[in-house]
């Protein structure tokens, strides 16, 4: 599984880099800050709402800690698509949150 760390994605958002960012959160997590940009799909709504991805675009996957990203990445790769996951999560998320 490709990884990714969150000082990366903010080093890459800090340069202007078009990142697909996914926050496969709860709703209740994501109303506590979510990184902008970034669009909400729960992880258990990933399988149901994979019509919403694209397979020409690489996305990051974002969670609280890395483990449910890690499993929607896994999915997601499994699938065909291009995902890395955001190990560290929001915990260790220093940038800006909406």
């Amino acid at each position: 599984m490709k990884e990714i760390t969150t000082t990366e994605v903010q080093e890459l958002l800090n340069k202007g880099e078009q990142l697909n960012l996914v926050d496969v959160r709860e709703a209740d997590e994501v109303a506590e800050g979510i990184i902008p940009g970034a669009i909400h799909i729960p992880l258990g709504d990933v399988a149901a709402r994979i019509s919403e991805f694209d397979k020409s675009k690489a996305y990051v996957v974002i969670c609280r800690s890395g483990g449910r990203s890690g499993r929607a990445t896994e999915f997601l790769t499994e699938e065909g698509y291009d995902a890395t996951n955001m190990v560290g999560g929001m915990l260790e998320w220093e940038g800006q949150t909406e």
